[in-house]
């Protein structure tokens, strides 16, 4: 079975974020990119899934560009069996748009099985699954926390508000979007990072952002307003001084 992990470089909010001169986009020179938090757990997944046995490869994908090689690198020597760099022609405006060039290339690598994080930082609807899955007509399962897989049918396990936890089996090839793999992501040293950066080959794959156009527009783009800022109370009396105040208490 051939497991494909979708990668992403999403901004590091640790660093202000501003927003460039047309004010309608983030201004990207000064921020700093880290591969998205969920992304780590999907590729962590992977892996496990290649330990046990119930996968033969496991293959990063992520959009070429700065530090898109260190991100492949990376994954590499945590255990992906083969890393590939997406290069896209034209803009992904929005992220349906990403998401169908995403299936694109997934679509042209062939797989059994396409993992990526729930959400990101910059993509907190999610979308990239479901519109990933419907480009490919696959199914799709999200939020998902853990993942087994016997022969073309996988069991996957998927977590609901209020601690409930569901079991599914799903058909292969199908579309998982992982909320947290069933352990940490593992660490890559820097050592074995420069190891493979000496032994390993990155591949290439290509997507088109000709095939329609994007169905949304920004207007406007701004941080919010800062308020007065917070007030300190010191006691439970002066919360319910304050609610009093408000009419609610």
């Amino acid at each position: 079975m051939k497991i494909l992990v979708l990668l992403r470089q999403v901004p590091d909010l640790v660093e202000d974020l501003e927003v460039d001169d047309s004010g309608k986009a983030l201004d990207v020179s000064e921020i700093k990119f880290k591969l998205n938090e969920y992304d780590e757990h999907a590729l962590e997944e992977a892996i496990l899934l290649k330990e046990r046995g119930e996968a033969d490869e496991v293959v990063a994908l992520t959009q070429e560009g700065e530090g898109s090689e260190k991100v492949l690198y990376t994954a590499l020597a945590k255990g992906a069996t083969l890393a590939k760099s997406i290069a896209i022609s034209g803009e992904a405006s929005d992220s349906a748009q990403f998401a169908k060039l995403m299936a694109e290339a997934a679509k042209a690598e062939g797989g059994d099985m396409i993992m990526v994080g729930v959400q990101s930082v910059d993509d907190r609807d999610g979308q990239l699954a479901p519109i990933v899955a419907a480009s490919l007509d696959m199914p799709c399962i999200s939020a998902v926390t853990g993942v087994k897989v016997s022969g073309n049918t996988a069991s996957i396990f998927k977590e609901y508000s209020g601690g409930i936890m569901a079991e599914f089996e799903a058909d292969l090839p199908a579309v998982i979007g992982i909320q947290a793999a069933e352990q940490p992501p593992r660490y890559a040293p820097v050592s074995k990072i420069k190891q493979i950066q000496d032994s390993a080959e990155i591949g290439s794959l290509s997507a088109s952002s000709s095939n329609g156009a994007s169905s949304i527009e920004v207007l406007a783009l701004a941080p919010p307003p800062k308020g007065e800022g917070a007030k300190m109370l010191d006691s439970g009396k002066d919360l319910l001084d304050v609610l009093k105040d408000l009419g609610v208490a």
